[in-house]
């Protein structure tokens, strides 16, 4: 609110707010179809930072707090277990930004943001967090498919080309199918990782 005096009288008030962005709920939705808990902690005073949190469909609100009680907020909910991604734009942001376990820097917000974060965001849409959260999950997921696969080649083929079943059924394996087998494994690694290209964040949702 801003109060506009005539004389030194006040004569009204002009209630000034940001607009929320068109796709902020449908990010936040995205957010916590992910498993996250999606908190919203401003220097607002409550009762805006309570109006914004129902338009976005966020249930957990911590308001009223200064730049460097946010990085307290961040240290609490670490020291409680939890691992916990910030997501900011502003000067004020940059504590909580580098003291969270993953910060998100809008890329439309400050250059001390951006520095303090691990991430940051190309577009000042927020769908950008959850499509980094998937991209991020879906290359881990990746790796353990790789490992798997790279295990289980070496398993089978490490012991049979060591002469194992020699003795039993008297095979050995020829140096030229080993060969073969491990540039399959090599060729089966690099496609699968490839598959990552193809990939779409957001399309489940």
């Amino acid at each position: 609110p801003v109060f506009v005096a005539v004389a030194g009288a006040v004569a009204g008030v002009i209630g000034i707010a940001d607009a929320i962005k068109d796709d902020s709920h449908a990010a936040i939705r995205r957010l916590q179809a992910l498993g996250l808990k999606v908190v919203l902690l401003t220097g607002d005073n409550k009762v805006t930072a309570d109006a914004v949190a129902q338009q976005v469909g966020i249930d957990l609100v911590v308001a009223d707090v200064l730049p460097q009680d946010k990085a307290a907020k961040i240290a609490s909910l670490q020291g409680q277990g939890e691992r916990v991604g910030m997501v900011g734009d502003g000067i004020n942001d940059a504590p909580a930004l580098a003291s969270a376990d993953v910060g998100f820097a809008i890329g439309t917000g400050t250059d001390v943001a951006i520095e303090s974060a691990d991430i940051t965001l190309m577009r000042g849409s927020l769908h950008g967090v959850p499509d980094a959260i998937e991209i991020s999950r879906q290359t881990v997921r990746n790796i353990k498919q790789n490992l798997f696969g790279a295990f289980v080649y070496n398993t089978l083929g490490i012991p049979v080309a060591a002469g194992v079943l020699f003795p039993l059924i008297g095979i050995l394996l020829n140096p030229m199918i080993a060969g073969g087998a491990m540039a399959m494994s090599s060729l089966t690694v690099v496609s699968n990782a490839n598959r990552l290209r193809f990939y779409k964040p957001g399309a489940d949702s």
